[in-house]
């Protein structure tokens, strides 16, 4: 053991890997930033080029790029609303009415410390608890997933804002445009309207972008644009306070992230939501968060960067990818002659010491990745409107459009820039919304499964110990949340509407 150690540290002690590594994370933070590039994508294009590297080189690179990605796109949710990654559309809540009161200094560099904290804790969780972690992922079958998400689907009623039944409302507006496009059973086209392109059902990145970009490009264009952001780094600096104040959102997040990363399919979008939805719930400023709270951006980036280390923890383990990410690594992998899975801790023990090392490292890169590129950013929104904004459009269509190279993307961001820009108006919160179509297809595709499997029986639903403990996590969250609001009705019968920024 102790030699393969040694032979471990050699492969990954040389410039080739450091330099890989990185030039990955600093790309990633960069490609992160811009909406609609998403670390997927990145990921996926760097993968050819890496075939004449040596294995442990390509998939630092690769590593490098997706956490790097990871982070990188809180820079553009805090500056200019608009989420460079999915993972990063909880991070607007809090992040980008701190921009607007002066202190993006303060969310950007909570947004990096949280992040690396996060990674931090999930490499950990990946090198010293794959083997559990992995066997505890591996009993998760149809109606395991289908409690976990019922429980997730709880984060609806604290991302509501004033009024839950306006929440819901939104709620039900994402789930039924999740449930678009061809039935996962049968086949068949559901409220496609004849149109092919509806086949597919919606690309969550155009919808993401024009959730939230559109209408800050039309409120900036219009003849009373909002009031400039004031992102000086050297004024909002964050201090060790703020940090200390928001340390257990962070932890509690980047558990909460290394558990749904580890669970194929979840993602860093419902584990940042999540995370923040039991931040706001234990949190002594609960009322603050959606208005500008630091421990908000904490908890929503430590979730979706918990995830990271996390989903290599399925592929190293057992050859499973997590997520999209992962599947492009197992491919570097596959092309390099090497299978993941417990074979390759038999065959290659080397070549896994090095990963170790190298995603150790990483941690340390992405602070360094991120301060190199904070310290520009204040830049981003000193540029004139008139020049600054017209830019951001053409990003978000061009990213918008390279998803899928379908023009249709384009429309469909643009129809949910006006939807946004109504819900705005009338007081209807986006989150609720999100969360809806990002867990729908999820819903549906686990509880047909599970009835499947049982010719109907639905009792299979509640036929585990993790489903019964899921249960009752649903259970307690809708007794905890429904108290509470119960509690501030009490206290103000009236609740006021918050003011139309417009």
């Amino acid at each position: 053991m102790l030699e393969a150690l040694q032979q471990g540290l050699h492969l990954i002690a040389s410039v080739e890997n450091i330099l890989a590594l990185f030039g990955g994370m600093l790309g990633g933070v960069i490609i992160g930033a811009l909406p609609g590039l998403t670390g997927a994508m990145a990921v996926t294009l760097a993968l050819p080029f890496t075939f004449y590297m040596p294995p442990i080189t390509s998939l630092m690179l690769l590593l490098g790029i997706y956490k790097g990605s990871m982070y990188g796109g809180s820079i553009s949710a805090i500056l200019i609303r608009t989420p460079g990654t999915a993972a990063a559309a909880c991070t607007v809540l809090d992040g980008y009415p701190l921009a607007r009161q002066g202190k993006a200094g303060q969310a950007l560099y909570m947004a990096l410390y949280s992040s690396c904290f996060a990674d931090m804790v999930s490499n950990l969780a990946l090198i010293f608890c794959t083997g559990m972690i992995a066997s505890f992922a591996l009993r998760f079958g149809p109606a395991e997933f289908f409690s976990l998400i019922c429980f997730s689907l709880t984060i609806v009623a604290g991302l509501s804002g004033a009024s839950l039944l306006k929440g819901l409302i939104s709620a039900c507006f994402g789930l039924l445009l999740a449930s678009v496009g061809m039935d996962i059973v049968f086949g068949t086209g559901r409220m496609t309207f004849n149109d092919v392109n509806l086949m597919a059902g919606f690309s969550f990145i155009p919808l993401l972008i024009g959730l939230f970009a559109i209408p800050e490009i039309i409120k900036a264009t219009s003849p009373a644009p909002p009031p400039a952001i004031q992102a000086d780094m050297g004024h909002s600096r964050l201090t060790w306070a703020d940090f200390k104040r928001c340390f257990t959102s962070i932890f509690r997040g980047s558990l909460i992230g290394v558990v749904m990363g580890a669970i194929p399919g979840i993602g860093g979008a419902p584990a940042a939501y999540l995370s923040y939805s039991e931040a706001r719930r234990y949190s002594k400023r609960a009322a603050n968060f959606g208005k500008g709270e630091l421990e908000g951006i904490a908890a929503a980036e430590s979730g979706n960067n918990g995830v990271c280390g996390a989903t290599l923890i399925p592929l190293l383990s057992l050859g499973v990818p997590g997520d999209i990410v992962t599947a492009v690594m197992l491919g570097a992998f596959m092309m390099h002659n090497i299978t993941p899975g417990p074979l390759l801790f038999e065959e290659n023990l080397p070549l896994v010491y090095a990963l170790y090392f190298g995603i150790i490292l990483s941690s340390l890169f992405l602070l360094i990745s991120g301060f190199f590129c904070l310290r520009g950013a204040d830049k981003i929104t000193r540029a004139p409107r008139m020049v600054l904004f017209p830019a951001i459009l053409c990003i978000c269509l061009f990213g918008a459009f390279s998803i899928n190279n379908n023009a249709f993307d384009i429309l469909v961001l643009l129809c949910m820039g006006l939807v946004s820009m109504y819900m705005g108006k009338n007081h209807i919160a986006e989150a609720p919304f999100l969360v809806a179509f990002i867990l729908g297809p999820l819903f549906e595709d686990n509880l047909r499964r599970s009835l499947l499997i049982s010719h109907g029986d639905v009792g299979i639903l509640w036929s585990t110990p993790i489903c019964w403990f899921f249960i009752a996590l649903t259970a307690l969250s809708l007794f905890i949340t429904l108290r509470k609001e119960w509690l501030e009705r009490k206290k103000s019968p009236d609740p006021v509407e918050p003011p139309n920024e417009e």
